[in-house]
């Protein structure tokens, strides 16, 4: 088994043999939950690439742990980068898609307020969601032993969704009627991938031509159709064997 994952807040002048302290919730979790003993194998990351891969030298009470760290992994960045915009969907729905999209490999997330989304993020309750799908990243992440975890944007509008496509490299709207299959599209080696995943009720005619006149086609994942939560997971999924970042 792979040795678990924990998150620090900064891993900046860390050298090989240097001793570091995970406290806090991270420790507390790694200490009283893990239980982790002197000598099990660990690894630390800032989340945005940089490792501390180690052992436990000893614990201090029930929330902190003194690790030693024996070598500095680095995740390099993503090429291409893949972020997939995220039509809000409904219940605990979201956060499912968040964790499987994280753990298959998504590079980035963006929320977006879809016309034909059921839910709606407004005021404090938007903000509770936003929080909610940033620390399912967070906890997918470290769960599939990533460096670099994917960042999840703000909720964004039509408009600015329209924005974000228009400066991919590769820009794709998932839709059932899509002419042409994403498994067949050309896909650049380098720079961006920008994939758009519907609401439960669909793309709207008004919104895909917002994406198409942005430089977004409409394809289509196969020939089933498939949830709001899990489409874009399979989506990511293709796109990884496709670029060769499976490989």
């Amino acid at each position: 088994m792979t040795a678990p994952v924990f998150l620090v807040d900064s891993l900046e002048g860390v050298s090989p043999g240097s001793p570091l302290t995970l406290d806090g919730p991270e420790g507390r979790h790694a200490v009283s939950v893990r239980r982790l003993k002197p000598g099990e194998e660990i690894v630390l990351t800032d989340g945005h690439g940089r490792g501390a891969a180690g052992v436990v030298l000893r614990t201090e009470g029930k929330d902190t742990l003194i690790v030693q760290a024996d070598s500095l992994p680095v995740e390099p960045e993503p090429r291409p980068r893949i972020t997939v915009v995220q039509a809000l969907p409904k219940g605990d729905r979201g956060e499912l898609a968040v964790e499987t999209m994280t753990e298959t490999g998504v590079d980035a997330i963006v929320p977006w307020s879809a016309a034909r989304c059921v839910t709606q993020w407004k005021g404090e309750r938007g903000a509770k969601s936003l929080g909610k799908w940033r620390a399912t990243a967070r906890e997918a992440g470290k769960q599939s032993r990533r460096l670099r975890f994917p960042d999840v944007a703000e909720a964004a509008t039509t408009k600015q969704i329209a924005a974000l496509l228009a400066e991919a490299d590769f820009a794709a709207v998932l839709h059932e009627e899509g002419a042409e299959p994403l498994a067949t599209a050309e896909l650049p080696a380098e720079g961006s991938i920008v994939l758009v995943v519907g609401p439960e009720g669909g793309v709207s005619p008004e919104e895909l031509a917002v994406f198409e006149a942005a430089g977004a086609r409409p394809y289509r994942l196969g020939r089933t159709v498939l949830r709001t939560s899990t489409a874009g997971t399979a989506g990511v999924a293709l796109l990884l064997g496709r670029t060769g970042r499976w490989s």
